[in-house]
């Protein structure tokens, strides 16, 4: 069942990411508040990234997941488009949840601008708020 398709009054919570090839920020939101709140960074790779991410999807239980993906300033794909994308199915295959794909152009800088101690977590939480605003 799609979200789209659900009742508005039905609260539906996600963890977002922002990824990256060396690390992953990782925030949590809902549909409630429609706010996000950053987690936490996982500075790792691999197989060791994923059972870090499980860990964190084991203890959220999230209904959905959310991912950032990187384009140009001209809306152009890159090779981090393509990694992020690759992200995205990856975490579909593994933890079979929905994934939603969200474009990120300007989060770090975002991030930045607000002071934040970690970066990764607060654009990965800029990311979820994005998706929630355009959630119908």
């Amino acid at each position: 069942m799609s979200f789209a398709a659900q009742s508005p009054q039905t609260p539906r919570s996600f963890l977002a990411f922002d990824f990256g090839t060396k690390r992953v920020g990782v925030a949590s939101g809902n549909t409630l508040t429609r706010t996000a709140t950053p987690l936490r960074t996982v500075a790792a790779e691999g197989d060791a990234r994923f059972v870090a991410l499980g860990a964190l999807i084991a203890e959220w239980q999230p209904d959905a997941l959310v991912v950032g993906v990187p384009f140009h300033p001209d809306g152009a794909a890159h090779d981090n488009t393509a990694r992020a994308q690759r992200f995205a199915r990856q975490l579909h295959g593994r933890f079979k949840l929905p994934v939603h794909e969200v474009d990120e152009r300007y989060t770090t800088t975002e991030a930045h601008s607000h002071g934040a101690s970690d970066v990764d977590a607060a654009s990965a939480a800029i990311i979820l708020e994005q998706f929630l605003r355009d959630l119908k």
